[in-house]
């Protein structure tokens, strides 16, 4: 008798293959298993139609199982009832089971400081190690044999996406993922004044952080600012500008950008300055000689000194004011 003893791995779904070979065409050959007798010779005991005898020659009494289920687990037992006595060969099945993520948290909102729990629950033979990570840039890794992932106090920063992965040795690990978004107030991250000349456009611009998306407002003076009379307010997700379209006096000062939601309100003092053209204060006068260079150009020395190189048709000349 020829068999293959000891234990066997099958891939559920695949089919197994239990080989038995006898010495004698004349010997009595029965498949066994746990629950009774499923082959008797050529006769099937079996009901299970997904149960074969596979014979390639006369000596050959080969069990096949095709689609093979997770309660095909078990001992697998080739008896041969020969002239001398009885021969026994035994083989134990394990079935493997592909992980496969049966469920995981829906996408959840937050707000900051909260806590959060994640749930992933996975089936597979043998048990799947259940992995968690934060996909950032840095993907930081949660590892453990672990279906929950407890977030204490969340930031910000721990929103986003987390990835869910059941992993066993049998096949590709089964990955799903879970959005967490985190409300939190507005902070402005920019704000910047502005200095502009006088009948010019000049614009004031801020910038703030925020979940939800916040919204803004601009005052002067304790009063509200709206697009008109030469102002424009243009409004973004997460900025905002205020656009004077021709700046008078009336239009320099202090002004103040208000970000808010419903979680809080922040505000910035943003400033308009007027820009004064450069004068000078007294008139133009030589103080030196005159000199040749042999190139072209100008050149400011300090505040109150110019080198000048002036072109003429057969010289570059070079003169010093203040």
């Amino acid at each position: 008798m020829n068999a293959d003893p000891g234990i066997t791995k099958a891939l559920m779904s695949l089919f197994y293959f239990a080989r038995c070979v006898v010495e004698d065409k004349n010997s009595k050959v029965a498949w066994l298993n746990r629950s009774g007798i499923i082959f008797a010779g050529h006769d099937k005991w079996s009901l299970d139609p997904r149960v074969e005898l596979e014979k390639r020659h006369s000596l050959e009494y080969s069990l096949r199982i095709q689609k093979v289920d997770v309660y095909d687990e078990g001992s697998y037992t080739c008896s041969v009832q020969t002239q001398h006595e009885p021969k026994t060969s035994q083989v134990y099945l394990i079935v493997q089971v592909p992980p496969k993520i049966s469920n995981i948290s829906s996408d959840v909102t937050v707000n900051e400081g909260s806590n959060v729990t994640l749930v992933c629950m996975a089936n597979g033979r043998p048990e799947p190690v259940i992995t968690w990570r934060h996909l950032t840039p840095t993907g930081r890794e949660f590892e453990g044999e672990e279906e929950y992932l407890e977030i204490l106090g969340i930031t910000r920063e721990q929103s986003g996406k987390y990835e869910c992965k059941a992993a066993n040795e049998v096949s590709s690990a089964d990955v799903k993922q879970v959005k967490v978004t985190v409300n939190y107030p507005p902070t402005i991250t920019e704000s910047k004044s502005n200095e502009a000349t006088t009948g010019r456009k000049a614009s004031l611009k801020c910038e703030a952080s925020a979940v939800p998306a916040p919204d803004f407002e601009w005052y002067r003076d304790d009063t509200r600012i709206n697009s008109a009379n030469g102002l424009e307010i243009k409004s973004t997700e997460g900025q905002s500008s205020l656009t004077v379209t021709n700046v008078t006096e009336e239009h320099y000062g202090n002004y103040t950008c208000v970000a808010a939601n419903n979680l809080g309100m922040t505000n910035a003092s943003l400033v308009l300055f007027k820009r004064v053209s450069p004068t000078i204060p007294h008139p133009l006068q030589e103080i030196g000689t005159t000199v040749h260079f042999k190139q072209k150009g100008m050149v400011l020395i300090s505040d109150s000194l110019l080198y000048v190189k002036i072109e003429s048709p057969q010289q570059y000349i070079g003169a010093f004011y203040t």
